[in-house]
């Protein structure tokens, strides 16, 4: 064996499994199983014209070689980003942890109960910092929390509002410049009409529905909004807040000034730059507005013994419930980060965070007082931890960049210096010896901080937060890294056995991918730092984007989504933007297959598109003579189809060339969904197929974790006709000749996990990348195989071959008393995490192995699976007191004295042998969703407090 190839490691079944899985599926190679599963009029003829691959030496060689050109200089340039210090048993222990970062949305909660506390904790330190009453597990950064708060107040509008269409949303002129530029494309399709003003000077007009204000502002200005948000009121018109997370510890909460809502960014909170992320927003309401909440909310229930458990939260607003209807399109969070973010307010507690605030403000007047002295006048009124001071900036940014040092710049006169946790005396001293320098003038030092705030008594924060034990029991190192292993053990992840969730692709994140997140040089970076201290980062982050060109066909790619809803809503806008060039705006049906992912249609509804649904056939197929009736009726004002491939069924529809070819015919543009991704690498790619755009999710099929939830990245890849409307970003120019305006705030999305994907691409090479996909075929072949005669396969292709993923139908057992969750509960006692439950089929479940999956754990989950058939066949539907209805089973059952189930203890929890060497226990029994729902508690509260009487 080759033990430099990373292909090797990466893909799990050996040379020597080959025969007998090739034996079970019925073929002859792996050459014939793909022929028999690919339309053959599809394959590319050629192999991916990629480097040759690098071993895993080589690659940590050149990662760090290519790190080196980044220059990482003292940032004080701020808006929305800033230096923190990443607490380092929270690096060591969560951030590089893949009992942490490689864990799958907590959609079956008995096994994700650590990862959720995690998350409740952080809902807390928002609810709690931000004065509201109700919180969600995170958004994806704050442009695009900012435009979800706009979206939430568009649709709680008063009745009378919306029967005169009341439409207009001011924005502050002291918003974040990216903000402003994500409201200005979430705005446009939706028909909300932004008005960008003083806030001060604002009328109150009736025409307005709503509002968003910067607290503190874009260069550092701390307003009190108190009667801002009074007159609002008095007119019907609900404020948002966009928030930095840590003044809250020192500031008077936008809660108590009257917040509608209240929207930021914690990476300040131990979650490093990563030139632009990823890192978690956050986004807090009220009560009343928890239904048209976007994200997921993390909540308080109980389990079938009245134990306390944790969920996920008002599930009737996800988007496969509502499509079109839903308010949002987002499908995911920023967990992996939101966990940091958390954690770290865990760690220093509110008394921990008072100090750090206290001492970033303290550092900013120091600076402030210190070029006073020189005739550097600072400008705002009031301020936290930015400055903003008159002096000719060309001068200061010579000398500054001489000394490795940014500030930011918003015109020749001015200079706005953000002041950071990691801010030091040493360096105040260097600001006042930059500023010295650049103005002619003698130098001096400061030997200590000044004492005196600078922050209004009306607004200095009186209320207490974080008063839970939790916040106040984990400020030593062991106690932290504690509490981190406690939580850690509750939580299934891919450390402990594969999950094999259809349309997830949980695969293989390898540690050498992973090793360049934690260096200085790759996560130190500022997203808006000059481009010439970003070598590193451009020349990867544009090799990246030409590997994604040469795996999907096409001619551009832009890495700003970050999510695959994202870039969804990325690939229409840029087909929205191409009908608007060609004055077609006229254009503006979008069809989508009834079997379509449920973000599918919201996103075509957050795209101003009107959704047409077309059918699907028995076999699972589009229909394709209902789309060309449809695709002909709407050919005036057909803009675009939405189509997934492999289809959302796991099958290669053989007539995909010709419903590409039927939607051109009429005038439409293609986009193609790339969550199935993972079977098209290196056989056939979107272009072949005909689309003219995709989204891949990076968090998928090229190997970026999926943290327990997120992050993700979602880029969008185009054919020519659609590279010049990429999307750019208002400080750092980037996308296309006619690009559109900002999707999320950071000009590369979350830049510092691409190094993930670069990395994947770059050690498989095209040869490795066709042979994963080739294996992930196999994998789900194999499977699908020792399933049979066991469970039905619900849709297969012509020759009977799945793609990389399969549907069991478990509908027939309904007969037996059993239900699909049933076993998704039971798959728990034998070790795994429960495939895809009802979907895209109420009733089944949706597997996919991937590729990294060994021969050996294939058979273990099938073996389970099969154990659990049998299991199935001897239950009846009047036995409700049965091994599959009382599972999971917890180890308090196992050890209790009172065993009161009809089987014994040895089959509840070790129903095959293979489980003993490595049991995995559930930490809660089922929980309880119902009573979560009814009795709604998304933060720290004990449970005793919200107990039905």
């Amino acid at each position: 064996m080759r033990t430099d190839a990373f292909a090797l490691r990466h893909i799990g079944p050996r040379e020597t499994d080959l025969q007998h899985m090739l034996k079970t599926i019925g073929v002859e190679s792996i050459e014939q199983l793909v022929y028999e599963t690919l339309p053959d009029d599809i394959r590319l003829k050629a192999p991916l014209n990629l480097d040759p691959a690098m071993t895993e030496y080589e690659f940590a060689n050149h990662i760090q070689e290519l790190g080196k050109k980044n220059k990482v200089f003292k940032s004080y340039i701020g808006l929305g980003y800033h230096p923190t210090i990443v607490p380092a048993p929270i690096q060591r222990n969560i951030f590089e942890n893949p009992g942490w970062y490689t864990a799958y949305t907590p959609y079956q909660a008995e096994i994700a109960q650590g990862r959720l506390e995690a998350i409740l904790n952080f809902q807390t330190t928002v609810i709690e910092l931000s004065g509201m009453e109700i919180a969600n597990a995170s958004l994806l950064d704050e442009g695009t929390a900012a435009a979800e708060a706009m979206a939430l107040l568009f649709d709680v509008r008063t009745r009378d509002q919306k029967k005169n269409n009341i439409n207009k949303f001011f924005v502050s002129e002291e918003i974040l410049p990216q903000t402003l530029s994500v409201l200005q494309t979430r705005s446009t399709p939706i028909g909300i009409q932004l008005v960008v003003g003083n806030h001060e000077t604002f009328d109150f007009s009736t025409e307005f529905f709503g509002a968003i204000v910067q607290y503190p502002g874009k260069y550092g200005q701390v307003n009190d909004y108190s009667a801002f948000v009074a007159k609002a009121k008095e007119n019907e018109i609900k404020v948002a807040f966009a928030a930095d997370i840590l003044s809250l510890a020192a500031l008077t909460s936008p809660g108590e000034m009257g917040a509608a809502v209240v929207v930021g960014t914690s990476q300040r909170f131990g979650v490093p730059m990563g030139y632009g992320g990823p890192h978690a927003a956050f986004f807090a309401t009220k009560d009343e507005y928890k239904r048209s909440m976007p994200g997921r909310i993390i909540g308080v229930s109980i389990d079938v013994n009245g134990n306390r458990a944790l969920r996920m939260a008002l599930g009737t607003r996800e988007q496969h419930i509502k499509r079109e209807k839903a308010t949002s399109n987002i499908c995911t969070a920023q967990v992996l980060l939101a966990v940091m973010a958390g954690m770290y307010a865990v760690y220093h507690g509110p008394k921990g965070l008072q100090y750090i605030a206290g001492k970033v403000h303290a550092s900013a007047v120091t600076t402030a007082e210190a070029l006073n002295k020189l005739g550097v006048y600072q400008t705002n009124t009031a301020y936290f931890d930015t400055i903003l001071v008159k002096a000719d900036a060309q001068k200061v940014k010579a000398v500054a960049e001489k000394n490795e040092v940014n500030f930011f710049y918003p015109d020749a006169d001015s200079i706005s210096i953000s002041l950071n946790e990691t801010t030091s005396i040493n360096d105040i001293n260097q600001i006042i010896a930059i500023f010295a320098e650049a103005l002619g003038k003698e130098t001096f030092t400061v030997s200590e901080l000044a004492t005196a705030s600078q922050l209004p008594a009306s607004l200095e924060r009186t209320s207490a937060f974080l008063t839970h034990d939790v916040f106040n029991n984990h400020h030593s190192e062991s106690q932290i890294m504690r509490y981190i292993k406690k939580l850690e053990r509750k939580d299934l992840s891919l450390n402990h056995s594969m999950i094999s969730l259809g349309s997830c692709t949980m695969k293989l994140n390898a540690a050498s991918e992973m090793l360049p997140l934690s260096m200085p040089n790759w996560n130190s970076i500022h997203p808006f730092a000059p481009v010439e201290q970003a070598e590193g980062y451009i020349t990867m982050l544009k090799k990246l984007e030409e590997q994604l060109n040469v795996i999907t066909g096409f001619a551009g790619t832009t890495l700003q989504p970050n999510s695959g809803a994202q870039g969804e809503y990325a690939g229409l806008m840029a087909i929205r933007a191409y009908h608007l060039s060609r004055n077609e705006s006229h254009r503006n049906v979008c069809l989508i297959p009834s079997s379509a992912h449920g973000t599918n249609p919201a996103s075509a509804a957050m795209a101003g598109m009107k959704i047409i649904v077309t059918k699907t056939t028995p076999e699972g197929n589009i229909d394709v003579e209902d789309l060309r009736e449809k695709a002909i009726e709407h050919k005036d004002d057909l803009s675009c189809l939405m189509v997934t491939y492999p289809s959302t069924h796991g099958v290669f529809e053989s007539s995909i060339i010709e419903i590409t070819k039927l939607i051109h015919d009429n005038g439409g543009l293609v986009y193609m969904d790339g969550a199935n991704m993972n079977a098209q690498v290196g056989l056939t790619n979107p272009a072949t197929i005909g689309a003219d755009v995709c989204h891949l999710n990076l968090h998928k099929t090229f190997a970026i974790p999926h943290g327990g939830g997120g992050p993700g990245v979602g880029p969008i890849c185009v054919n020519e006709k659609l590279v010049p409307f990429l999307p750019t970003n208002p400080i750092l120019k980037v996308g296309g000749e006619q690009a559109i305006t900002a999707i999320s705030s950071a000009p590369y999305g979350s830049a510092l996990v691409c190094l993930i994907s670069y990395g994947y691409i770059t050690m498989m090479g095209a040869e490795g990348l066709k042979s994963a996909t080739e294996h992930a075929i196999l994998n789900a072949n194999y499977m699908k195989a020792r399933f049979e005669g066991h469970y039905p396969i619900l849709y297969t292709g012509e020759c009977g071959r799945a793609a990389h993923e399969m549907i069991l139908d478990c509908r027939s057992f309904k007969e037996n008393g059993i239900e699909v969750g049933d076993i998704a509960k039971r798959l728990m006692d034998y070790g795994f995490h429960a495939p895809t439950v009802s979907f895209p089929v109420a009733g089944t479940l949706m597997i996919e192995p991937t590729e990294s999956e060994d021969l050996a754990e294939l058979d273990r989950f099938c073996d389970a699976l099969i154990s659990i058939r049998k299991e199935i066949e001897a239950s009846t539907a009047d036995d409700k007191n049965n091994v599959l209805k009382n599972a999971p089973h917890t180890l308090a059952m196992l050890t209790t004295d009172n065993w009161v189930f009809p089987y014994t203890r040895e089959k509840a929890a070790y129903p095959l042998d293979y489980i003993a060497e490595n049991k995995f226990w559930p930490s809660v029994r089922r929980v309880d969703d119902a009573y979560g729902d009814r009795n709604l508690v998304c933060s720290c509260a004990p449970i005793e407090a919200y107990m039905e009487n």
